[in-house]
């Protein structure tokens, strides 16, 4: 997104200092040109806001009332308590652990499906999001992965719960397309998970370090420990029974928040600006527009302009109604043609591209979710999975998708027209005018401000609640997932030189010891990312996440279960193709940061240096005061950033790869080439050895499967299926 997008609308800030543009001793250091700094008082104890823009420095926000962190505390310590007491439900079985002995009904498997889309990406990012650029920017987050719990619960839910002698979604593949396919989609999914695990450990450690008081990264730390014990004491079960809990705690919070605003806030977005003394309004007087809102007057040098009314507006210092002048006429909750124009937001860039590829990353890339297929294969029945995905992808629809309103209404309080604005002095834009002060600051603690000051406290209280709770219910489903994929799907392969190394008695500890190095990682992954980028991160870990799962693991998941007998060389190629199209184009297209396609049109200029030290031309002063950006040019540059071109891609060349490979094969009527451990096998998942093969889990030798599993499997599936249609 740019660097300034639509959370300003249009930043009018140059100050009243400006009135005279005699050189004075000494030079600032909020402008870098000299020449221009001279022009602007230095005063001790000020801030360069109100040095060079004119504009009062920064009101701060005082710390949250001691209230939010007891009710935060007691929120965890609750979910902790009945994640850890699911312990003596796991009996020692791995099955019981792993998917909750495939016991779960439709309402803990809606709930906590959902409660893995509903985090603080969903949540707490989605606001970050829309208060910093715009709705679309935020609902994107929701948008996506309500609509993967859609298209899993339409086309691969029952599937996935159908399957037997399987405890993790690499065992599908390994049934389909043999040991390489299922060691390599294991760890897509576990680098995948690690940067889930890691967004949702920044976005806890975010809120516990602002109502605890103390750093992010303590406050990071702290819930890995918390999250990671109740976690690895009862498997699925504390994940699914603390996500139940969770959501009666939270989710609520965050629903009647979110609607509670949307019903009750006026304004719900920052309305037309009144201005300050000098400021011009954009239209006349006698059209019924904003001139003839806040009575206008006639300006002094252009009387066929229009004016703020400052006898009636600002009578005295003590007695003055003023603003920012950044919304010009006005803002809006909602830009509905956001994801359909690259200029709906102008005079600021629209990040359209990037928006639509988030619904493409997020909306394919989930399907192949670990956590997601877990709760698919815990369900009691393939019915059950199904409507378990469509209800939490309705209820990620209905709680996520409001909370991007909460952006206009964080900008009313927090945004460029308030007295909290920041804006760094030493930019310029020429299309909104602006000689100096063209760039606002987010604050990016704005929606906790938000929820802690300016709300009913109760409110407040409950919606933080909310995302901690959510995001904790997403994280220990994530430590969960990699701990089971990498002992039971990679370190078994082991079993080839070492027999018994894990077996089927000791893989529930092997699960448990696994989860430390890697939930460790992810704890090192959210702090470094936390002091490396400030301003949040919530969202981008998470669609980096599915974006390393959309380039590989999606297309040949849909393999095994529409296709008459799937390739394991088809699933080979077709995830190296993705990986490596995803790598090549991460490291050759450009990329400057902003997310912005190279659009060549003024509203994708990002801002330049400080230009000039005369007046923005909204000012009423004389036309020689004024600044022109064609003798005193701001030297700005195009934004070209092509992300989301690299996410798409891969999926198609893993698409293509699949499919052509596929068809060649079916074709010459025998695989293209033979290598080992491509081919299909069943794990042994059983506590107690079969007494004959593969009858309770048993492994197979490879190439080998029975008549009800694997490819046949596949077939029996589809002649059920079409058989429920007739």
């Amino acid at each position: 997104m740019g660097t300034s997008l639509s959370g300003s609308f249009v930043i009018w800030l140059l100050s009243t200092l400006l009135a005279t543009i005699d050189q004075v001793a000494g030079q600032t250091q909020c402008i870098s040109d000299p020449t221009i700094a001279a022009a602007f008082e230095d005063t001790e104890g000020s801030c360069c806001m109100n040095d060079v823009c004119g504009l009062p420095c920064p009101t701060p926000v005082s710390p949250p009332a001691v209230g939010f962190g007891i009710v935060i505390g007691v929120g965890i310590a609750i979910s902790f308590l009945v994640g850890f007491a699911t312990l003596f439900l796991v009996h020692g079985e791995a099955e019981n652990f792993f998917v909750a002995g495939r016991s779960l009904p439709l309402w803990i498997v809606s709930m906590t499906l959902g409660a893995q889309s509903i985090d603080s990406n969903a949540i707490l990012g989605n606001a970050d999001l829309s208060y910093k650029y715009h709705f679309y920017d935020g609902a994107v987050l929701p948008i996506g992965l309500g609509l993967s719990l859609i298209l899993n619960g339409l086309f691969l839910a029952r599937h996935i719960n159908a399957e037997r002698n399987v405890l993790t979604l690499p065992d599908v593949f390994a049934k389909r397309y043999g040991r390489v396919v299922e060691v390599l989609v294991s760890i897509a999914s576990i680098v995948s998970f690690m940067m889930l695990l890691a967004g949702n450990l920044v976005g806890m450690g975010v809120i516990l370090s602002y109502v605890w008081g103390f750093s992010v990264e303590a406050a990071i730390w702290t819930t890995f420990v918390i999250v990671w014990v109740y976690t690895v004491s009862g498997g699925l079960f504390s994940v699914a029974y603390t996500d139940v809990v969770q959501g009666i705690m939270g989710w609520s919070g965050c629903f009647v928040f979110a609607y509670y605003m949307i019903a009750n806030q006026n304004p719900q977005a920052p309305p037309p600006s009144i201005g300050f003394p000098g400021y011009v309004y954009p239209d006349l007087q006698g059209d019924g527009g904003i001139c003839d809102m806040y009575q206008g007057v006639a300006c002094t040098n252009n009387a066929t302009m229009c004016c703020y009314n400052a006898p009636l507006w600002c009578p005295s210092d003590e007695n003055c109604t003023t603003d920012n002048g950044a919304y010009p006429i006005g803002d809006r909750p909602v830009f509905p043609n956001q994801l359909t124009d690259f200029l709906a937001l102008s005079p600021f860039p629209n990040a359209i591209m990037w928006d639509w590829a988030t619904i493409f990353v997020l909306g394919l890339g989930n399907l192949a979710a670990l956590d997601f297929q877990a709760r698919c294969m815990a369900a009691k029945t393939p019915s059950i999975a199904t409507y378990g995905c469509l209800i939490g992808g309705a209820f990620t629809f209905f709680v996520g998708i409001p909370f991007a309103y909460m952006g206009s209404i964080t900008r009313v309080y927090y945004g460029p027209d308030s007295i909290h604005a920041s804006f760094a002095t030493d930019t310029c834009h020429p299309l909104l005018g602006l000689p100096t002060c063209a760039l606002w600051e987010p604050d990016p603690q704005a929606f906790l401000h938000l929820l802690t000051h300016d709300v009913p406290a109760f409110l407040g209280g409950w919606c933080l609640l909310g995302i901690v709770t959510a995001s904790m219910s997403t994280a220990d489903g994530a430590i969960l997932a990699m701990g089971t994929v990498f002992a039971h799907n990679i370190v078994r392969q082991l079993d080839v030189w070492r027999p018994d190394l894990i077996s089927a008695e000791n893989l529930l500890w092997a699960t448990r010891l696994a989860t430390i190095p890697l939930s460790l990682s992810s704890t090192l992954i959210a702090a470094y990312y936390t002091s490396d980028n400030p301003q949040g991160a919530t969202g981008y870990l998470l669609i980096v996440a599915f974006d390393v799962m959309l380039a590989t693991c999606v297309v040949p998941l849909f393999g095994c279960f529409y296709c008459k007998n799937p390739s394991p060389n088809a699933a080979l190629l077709s995830i190296l193709a993705g990986a490596i199209t995803r790598t090549v184009l991460e490291f050759t297209l450009p990329k400057d940061g902003y997310l912005l396609l190279p659009y060549d049109v003024p509203e994708f200029q990002d801002v330049g240096p400080a230009a000039s030290a005369k007046f923005p031309v909204f000012f009423d002063e004389p036309a020689e005061n004024l600044w022109n950006p064609e003798e005193e040019v701001c030297d700005t540059r195009q934004f070209e950033d092509f992300t989301g071109v690299d996410s798409l891609s891969a999926l198609l060349a893993s698409f293509t790869v699949f499919v052509l490979v596929q068809f060649i094969e079916v074709q010459l009527g025998r695989p293209m080439f033979t290598l080992p451990g491509l081919q299909p096998y069943i794990k042994n998942i059983k506590t107690e050895e079969p007494d004959e093969l593969g009858k309770s889990g048993g492994t197979k030798p490879e190439g080998q499967l029975e008549d009800d599993s694997g490819k046949n499997e596949v077939e029996m599936a589809q002649k059920e299926d079409s058989e429920e249609h007739e």
